[in-house]
């Protein structure tokens, strides 16, 4: 199949920053747009399954920043659409820590190793900066001060503390903007609801489904060709589409990948600032029980396994609290040890699943009856969860690797000086780089306008000059040049000419 198809804008990738971006555009007439998306569903990283009798969200699950002086934008358009959420209560979780018998850790020994945990962090942030900083600096910092996590709780808490997505210890512009309050996604039609919401104000619906050629699902790009004039997207089944302007809403993860070329090659400086992010790869894994054997009630919804192995099988949730009856527990697995999971068959993990929860809870507790495992790190549409930039990082990283090469825009959470990393993110950034495309849209039609009417005021001249051979060549004998002499008589401005 070799078809071409020509449009004003070409956005790749229907997550939530390509649909947020495309939004903003057909409100502002460009409407002439097309979005090609790898996969068979718009969502991109939301994405909902149903599980054990409900929905279940494999990717982004909370919308975190809630309850602050300003309204997160994500939070607005839940409310707006009425999608149904539960608060998360993370701040008894710590008091929950499980050791490989089944106890318990006292709650004073726990806030004790949580203690030291965050001062700890704080002292390796400040190292950090010191290194950054100055060579002195570092020379007179006390490194003694940072002390390593040995033992089992020590690791667990330092696993939540950095590497789950929920609680971090450095200033996070998400909870300091929008509030610190964290709601999880409890809707049977899915976080991937807001994103139907948004497309159905542009894109032509019908029963919930999108009905039109804009949007074109099972479209994998695999060459973008840019030049001053315009660019040319491959897909991998042969069609070709041809567009003045490219928004590239892909993951960070897939920008590191090999899955789309471009032609010419991006310069250095935006490879250079893609190759520093680094792609965190977050993994829930599912389990469905016939009956349900943990601890329920307040402040029981989260709880921690201390494993002398770092990240193995640490944080758990039960989804009572969100789905009373549905008898699933939820495990999160980070990085490496998401990456092993992945390599594995579900039937391994879910054995080494079981054997974690039978060292918290007994070796009585029923065998679970399903399991569902995320793969994020091997789908080549995605190629991890979300960005995380070094916690000592400048803008220009930011600055280089949202800017524009030419025609092609690039856009997504990994974009977001403020936000990466999170769904309010992606959508913001969403709508930032196509209010940039806009201001460069009107840019290019000022100047072509500009330049319309400096040919309109050049044609009679033009005319003139190829007509009256005998006055052009009397012409030659003046001291003062033709164009000069011409463009006086004519009131045209010397400096159009």
């Amino acid at each position: 199949m070799d078809s071409k198809t020509s449009c004003d804008v070409i956005i790749i990738g229907a997550g939530v920053s390509g649909i947020s971006a495309a939004k903003v555009l057909a409100e502002n007439g460009v409407e002439d747009l097309i979005i090609l998306e790898a996969s068979d569903r718009i969502g991109g990283r939301i994405r909902k399954q149903d599980f054990g009798g409900v929905s279940v969200e494999l990717g982004a699950g909370w919308i975190a920043g809630v309850g602050g002086k300003q309204a997160n934008p994500v939070w607005e358009l839940a409310n707006k659409t009425g999608l149904r959420t539960c608060f998360s209560d993370y701040s008894n979780a710590r008091y929950n820590i499980y050791d490989r018998s089944g106890k318990i850790f006292p709650s004073g020994v726990a806030a004790d190793s949580y203690k030291k945990a965050v001062e700890s962090a704080i002292q390796r942030l400040r190292s950090e900066e010191a290194n950054c900083n100055s060579a002195d600096m570092a020379m007179n910092f006390d490194f003694d001060q940072i002390s390593t996590p040995k033992t089992p709780i020590e690791l667990a808490i330092d696993f939540i503390l950095h590497d789950f997505e929920m609680a971090e210890v450095e200033p996070i512009s998400t909870y300091t903007d929008f509030g610190e309050g964290e709601f999880l996604v409890a809707d049977e039609r899915g976080y991937e609801h807001l994103l139907y919401k948004m497309a159905e104000t542009f894109l032509f619906t019908s029963e919930g489904q999108i009905l039109e050629n804009r949007l074109q699902l099972n479209k994998v790009v695999r060459e973008l060709q840019h030049s001053r004039s315009g660019v040319a997207v491959t897909t991998e089944d042969g069609c070709i589409y041809e567009a003045n302007y490219a928004i590239l809403s892909v993951s960070i993860g897939v920008l590191q990948s090999d899955l789309i070329s471009f032609e010419p090659p991006l310069p250095r400086w935006k490879t250079e600032a893609i190759d520093k992010c680094d792609v965190i790869v977050y993994t829930k894994i599912f389990l469905k029980f016939p009956h349900k054997f943990w601890p329920c009630g307040p402040g029981k919804e989260f709880f921690i396994y201390a494993h002398e192995r770092r990240g193995y099988y640490t944080f758990w949730q039960h989804m009572e609290n969100v789905y009373p009856g549905s008898n699933i527990l939820v495990v999160t697995l980070t990085n490496g040890e998401s990456k092993r999971i992945e390599a594995q068959s579900d039937q391994e993990t879910l054995k080494e699943a079981m054997e974690v929860l039978r060292n918290m809870f007994g070796p009585d507790i029923p065998n679970a009856i399903d399991i569902l495992v995320p793969r994020w790190w091997n789908n080549r549409f995605q190629r991890g969860s979300y960005s995380n930039y070094p916690i000592i990082s400048n803008s220009q990283a930011f600055d280089s690797i949202r800017a524009p090469v030419g025609r092609v825009f690039f856009t997504g959470e990994h974009t977001s000086e403020r936000f990466n990393g999170y769904v309010h993110g992606g959508y913001l950034s969403g709508i930032d780089t196509s209010q940039a495309l806009l201001e460069e849209i009107r840019k290019e039609k000022e100047k072509e306008r500009i330049n319309e009417t400096h040919s309109f005021l050049l044609e009679p001249y033009l005319a003139l000059t190829l007509s009256q051979t005998d006055t052009v060549a009397g012409l030659h004998k003046c001291e003062v040049p033709r164009q000069v002499f011409l463009s006086r008589k004519m009131g045209i401005p010397e400096a159009i000419l």
